[in-house]
């Protein structure tokens, strides 16, 4: 494909839950898990997740069943009860998600790009993250060295600062608004992107329509990854500063 050989220098970072796998309503249900373990009783209201950092979502969660949220400051209170739920809902993963169409032409194509440093980010802690793609052998196309989780702050938008210092530490690169694309499903990553100053392509592959995300303010809106030549000329573009 003749236009990957001008991608300039670029740091990617995907979304995870409906951007590269369907995870099949484990999400919801490790949250759940989350709960009983902190509060000793199963939750009677489910969570709302999409485009949230985990902190937000237990958060809420607690709320939404009554529970005072109040002592819950940090993310740190919750991590423990995260991942061991996680660790009881994984084996699930595969049985009831999938990968979605495109992404592992995409994350290949990539990789072999010196140019192009993948990573995550995400609202889901770090060791989660790692556990829903490796679920689906996708951990090695992305660098968990560089990038944003809900692990590293409590906001979504806060994330792609922590990315970019970890980019900087590693590589001795420095990624700007020009060169830091997203991608993501939801108006909660449009608006990581615009308020962390990156772009933002976005993919209609969760709950959110093509039409609904454009309004958001994506510069980029898809249907999905399954055309991978759209893709690249989209983030090309983007890195050069056309409009798309």
């Amino acid at each position: 494909m003749s236009i990957i050989a001008h991608l300039p220098s670029t740091l990617i970072l995907w979304d995870v839950d409906h951007t590269l796998i369907e995870n099949g309503g484990v999400s919801k249900a490790t949250y759940a898990s989350a709960f009983e373990l902190l509060t000793g009783r199963a939750p009677s209201v489910r969570p709302v997740t999409d485009g949230r950092t985990d902190f937000e979502i237990m958060h809420e969660l607690l709320s939404a069943n009554s529970v005072d949220a109040g002592e819950y400051v940090e993310i740190a209170q919750f991590e423990g009860v995260l991942v061991e739920a996680m660790k009881r809902n994984m084996s699930q993963l595969p049985q009831r998600g999938h990968i979605l169409p495109g992404v592992v032409e995409v994350l290949a194509l990539l990789s072999a790009l010196p140019g192009a440093v993948q990573s995550v980010l995400t609202g889901n802690i770090a060791s989660n993250a790692r556990a829903k793609l490796s679920a689906f052998s996708l951990d090695g196309w992305v660098d968990f060295d560089v990038g944003g989780f809900g692990s590293d702050g409590t906001t979504r938008s806060s994330l792609v600062g922590v990315a970019r210092r970890k980019a900087l530490k590693k590589y001795g690169a420095t990624f700007d608004q020009s060169s830091t694309v997203l991608v993501g499903d939801t108006p909660l990553d449009i608006k990581a992107a615009r308020d962390g100053g990156a772009r933002i392509i976005a993919v209609a592959t969760g709950v959110y329509s093509a039409s609904q995300l454009a309004e958001a303010g994506a510069d980029v809106t898809l249907d999905s990854l399954a055309d991978t030549d759209r893709f690249m000329t989209a983030l090309v573009s983007l890195r050069a500063g056309l409009a798309c």
